[in-house]
């Protein structure tokens, strides 16, 4: 008398269409990738919350005309860097502070601030409150 079962389950597991499933998702992400531009990404200016000590500093503001002012007193962009240095030279100031028209190129602000670190000057991005 034969005792054994006839209905065996085979235990083995068809990868296939688990390959395919991974496929078409690899597909899928690798088309909506390619959708998604860097120009399309919109960027807000930061803005701050705490105040900063105006106590021995000096203040290079920007006009949106791209006029420079050194404490109230308007300077030339090419005489800027030697005001600043004697500036610094004849006072107990060691922050300069940068203020910058929203309207003004990126340029001028970047001007300023290469001319704060060629004289290894500490500088702060002055930003509007909340």
């Amino acid at each position: 008398m034969n005792i054994r079962g006839r209905n065996k389950v085979d235990p083995s597991f068809n990868m296939s269409s688990m390959t395919d499933i991974v496929f078409l998702l690899l597909i899928f992400f690798m088309l909506t990738s390619t959708l998604v531009t860097v120009n399309a990404i919109d960027v807000l200016l930061p803005k701050a919350g705490g105040k900063t000590e105006n106590k021995g500093s000096i203040a290079v503001s920007i006009t949106k005309e791209s006029k420079f002012y050194i404490d109230g007193n308007e300077v030339s962009e090419n005489n800027l860097e030697s005001v600043i240095k004697t500036q610094f030279a004849s006072s107990q100031s060691k922050t300069l502070i940068i203020r910058g028209d929203q309207d003004v190129a990126y340029k001028k602000i970047m001007h300023v601030i290469d001319i704060a670190n060629r004289n290894k000057i500490k500088m702060i991005l002055a930003v509007k409150g909340m």
